[in-house]
């Protein structure tokens, strides 16, 4: 994989008309913002040095835009991996294992350790951390963690405050955009817990994490299947779900990148 930065600002429009993915651009640059603000002296310098001092938000979004390259058509699996409902966390684990190699978790798992290896350029590097970043991201929307009959909720319409639209969409991008914050304020608000609360959110590996997902993706389905019609209520009622998703994905993200760089 090489840099296509030129390619990234062509996408642009691209990602603005179809706003399908993970988090949406803000939830992501979320994501990658609370990430850095947790990096050890060591990783902040040693990813300063292969970004060329390039923030992580920067390049947050760089997998969506590549959507729109038909060269980058085979890496859509990596964003998802789609599992039966109501899974134990055996069960869950199993499956995860006996899944494809091209999926959020499989691929997640093979970028960490190329990270970690010196046989690859710098432009082949910088890409793979720009999909890592951002798939960590998706591995907390729980809808990338959805269920295969209905593409992880894309084929479930709702009404969106008056808007037709699917749970999917939702949760990427509609629940985040409707709190008004830029990414920065939002990082700021979610990145005030304690050290030992941080630790604990950073506990586990990442099955442990997608599993979490799993759950919260279960509760989901299971209040769409009793109301389409989402308002205030729904957001009030899934408020403190998806900002800790959203924190849970930047610190997690934070202690992937702590083991590569620090």
């Amino acid at each position: 994989m090489k840099i296509k930065l030129l390619a990234v600002a062509s996408c642009l429009l691209f990602m603005v008309q179809t706003n399908v993915f993970a988090w949406g651009t803000t939830g992501h640059r979320v994501v990658t913002e609370i990430a850095e603000r947790n990096l050890n002296k060591k990783a902040k310098k040693n990813l300063k040095k292969l970004l060329d001092n390039q923030t992580l938000s920067y390049f947050a979004n760089y997998p969506d835009f590549m959507k729109s390259n038909p060269d980058y058509k085979q890496f859509d699996s990596w964003h998802y991996l789609n599992l039966e409902a109501n899974l134990s966390k055996e069960a869950c684990f199993e499956a995860l294992e006996n899944s494809t190699d091209k999926n959020l978790y499989k691929r997640s798992l093979l970028l960490i350790d190329e990270l970690g290896e010196e046989n690859f350029t710098k432009a082949e590097l910088q890409e793979k951390l720009y999909y890592l970043i951002h798939m960590i991201g998706d591995a907390h929307q729980p809808m990338h963690m959805g269920r295969p009959e209905d593409l992880g909720g894309n084929k479930i319409t709702v009404e969106y405050f008056g808007q037709r639209t699917n749970i999917h969409s939702v949760w990427d991008s509609k629940l985040v955009d409707d709190e008004k914050y830029s990414y920065t304020e939002y990082a700021t608000i979610l990145n005030v817990l304690t050290k030992e609360q941080k630790k604990e959110i950073q506990s586990g590996d990442l099955k442990d994490w997608l599993y979490d997902s799993h759950v919260k993706a279960n509760h989901i389905y299971n209040e769409v299947d009793r109301n389409r019609t989402l308002r205030y209520e729904y957001q009030y009622n899934n408020k403190a779900i998806l900002e800790a998703q959203l924190q849970k994905a930047g610190l997690r993200l934070a202690k992937i990148l702590n083991e590569i760089y620090g």
